[in-house]
């Protein structure tokens, strides 16, 4: 098996007179610089002597910047290189090893991203949902046997078209390598066989892909509800608090200091969740779409589809870079203004909500 596949041209090593670097290097440099500025405001944001300790959501934070740095450290560079020869990724190392190491990172980077997500989504999910398991089972050091878990697992399903299983081929404008999707028409009858296992590692990637995005939605759902039962209880808690001050008033504002940082997880969670699923849909969809499609004319979609994958990668920690805790704040003093009704009862508040009502800024009509 060798790294070569559905090339331009098809044996040709030169790339094509109309390939030009600059989107690679333009997504090369939005992402490292992402990448960095997110791993700086994580280092950053825990010194001080009065940071508590960080939380196994942070500890996922942290892990899904690292994951998206390497995975753009490791791909781009022969990228451009490619480019800056002027040769395809088969033709710069003889054997189109290269192409089989492209082919493989992006595929582990990708779905290691998307399953650091996924465990993201379902600690959220657990925290609400599950309290007194989450306490008792769950800490920061769960992160430190969930990510080689993760690692692992990602690391072994993606060797998979190293072992025969599935086929790492290249793509036009021959600067990108990754798992086959079409069925080759230029294979004799007795390859068809073959060709076809390697096409059913691809709808079988994108299979996984498409479990994911569904479980991710369904743990952001269950977390938006849990949210809500805590709304309402803060809202009763507030009402008590007006009779037994100042007893209760101690444990209105945990809850609402704890609601307001839930919703600041699921406001990051969820906008990350939606560019996941704008950059995974294209592949699955391709992927599915090209199980029944044997044309050679299909190139332009195919890169695009690629594209939207690795973009992941680069969105994810400008998302967390934008959404400081100011950014929060004002996103969260916009949805109290949306969502909480007015009381009839006004005379005492409660002392914990007035504070935090303060925090998040005047609520204008």
């Amino acid at each position: 098996m060798n790294g070569t596949g559905r090339e331009c041209g098809r044996g040709g090593s030169a790339l094509p007179a109309k390939a030009h670097p600059l989107i690679s290097a333009l997504m090369f440099s939005a992402g490292l610089l992402g990448n960095l500025l997110a791993l700086g405001l994580l280092l950053h944001g825990r010194r001080g002597p009065r940071q508590r300790p960080p939380s196994l959501f942070h500890v996922l934070v942290l892990a899904l910047v690292v994951t998206d740095l390497l995975g753009t450290c490791s791909v781009s560079p022969f990228v451009l290189a490619s480019y800056h020869r002027n040769h395809t990724l088969t033709a710069l190392v003889q054997g189109g090893h290269i192409c089989l190491y492209f082919g493989f990172a992006m595929s582990f980077f990708g779905l290691a991203t998307m399953l650091i997500l996924f465990t993201m989504a379902l600690e959220r999910c657990l925290a609400l949902g599950q309290p007194y398991f989450y306490e008792r089972f769950l800490s920061p050091r769960t992160g430190l046997v969930a990510l080689p878990a993760i690692y692992t697992f990602s690391a072994a399903f993606c060797s998979l078209p190293l072992l025969g299983f599935g086929r790492y081929v290249q793509y036009c404008p021959g600067t990108w390598c990754f798992i086959q999707m079409h069925l080759d028409s230029h294979q004799n009858r007795g390859g068809r066989g073959a060709a076809g296992l390697n096409v059913t590692f691809s709808l079988l990637y994108a299979t996984l892909l498409l479990f994911l995005i569904l479980a991710v939605l369904l743990c952001n759902l269950s977390v938006i509800v849990n949210l809500a039962r805590m709304h309402r209880r803060a809202q009763r808690t507030r009402r008590v608090a007006t009779l037994e001050q100042p007893r209760a008033a101690s444990g209105c504002g945990r809850r609402m200091f704890s609601m307001a940082e839930e919703i600041d997880h699921l406001l990051l969670l969820s906008i990350m969740t939606i560019t996941f699923v704008i950059c995974s849909l294209p592949f699955t969809i391709r992927a599915y779409m090209n199980k029944f499609i044997t044309e050679e004319g299909e190139h332009e979609w195919d890169l695009l589809a690629l594209r939207f994958l690795s973009i992941n990668s680069i969105i994810d920690p400008w998302v967390f870079a934008i959404l400081r805790p100011p950014v929060l704040r004002f996103l969260r003093s916009v949805l109290c203004c949306q969502v909480t009704p007015t009381l009839p009862d006004r005379r005492t508040p409660c002392p914990a909500k007035t504070k935090l009502a303060a925090q998040l800024g005047p609520c204008e009509p």
